[in-house]
């Protein structure tokens, strides 16, 4: 598997991803995070022999600061992995990945934030495991309580 930013060859893919809806109150799918135009958001495509099975945003500058103070970091949004590729394992490989392509794509960035609904438990405990770290920072969000994660960029 490997990420990709966007690019229009994806769009019918990304375009067809669903998601149950337990799982789509707390993120938004590809065509909803695509509708959101801001040179300051990068999409980025989760592909797995020449299908897109995932999606996430990662975005910079003053939009993100009620999540961290620190200028170099990068949010991670919008993550979701397409309902009929779910459980094989793409999210854990996706995370695993996901240091690399920021330090190869970003190299100014030393930290990648992300915010997760405290009732989403199955996603917090993926970041966990992926060494997001929690120190207890909370924002309250369109439905709910938000987690604050952190993920400490090493330089190579």
């Amino acid at each position: 598997m490997q990420l990709q930013f966007y690019h229009e060859k994806f769009k019918e893919e990304v375009y067809a991803f669903s998601l149950i809806e337990e799982q789509h109150q707390f993120t938004a799918l590809p065509a909803e995070a695509l509708a959101v135009k801001d040179e300051n958001r990068f999409p980025i495509v989760m592909i797995d022999k020449e299908k897109a099975v995932g999606f996430f945003v990662l975005h910079q500058g003053e939009a993100i600061r009620e999540y961290t103070s620190n200028p170099n970091a990068l949010l991670l949004r919008a993550f979701s992995i397409n309902q009929i590729h779910q459980g094989k394992g793409y999210a854990k490989e996706g995370m695993n990945r996901l240091p690399g392509f920021t330090r190869d794509h970003f190299p100014e960035t030393d930290e990648i934030v992300l915010a997760v609904n405290e009732r989403n438990l199955a996603a917090k405990s993926l970041y966990l495991i992926s060494g997001f770290e929690d120190h207890g920072k909370k924002l309250m969000g369109r439905k709910g309580w938000q987690s604050i994660l952190t993920y400490t960029l090493n330089p190579r």
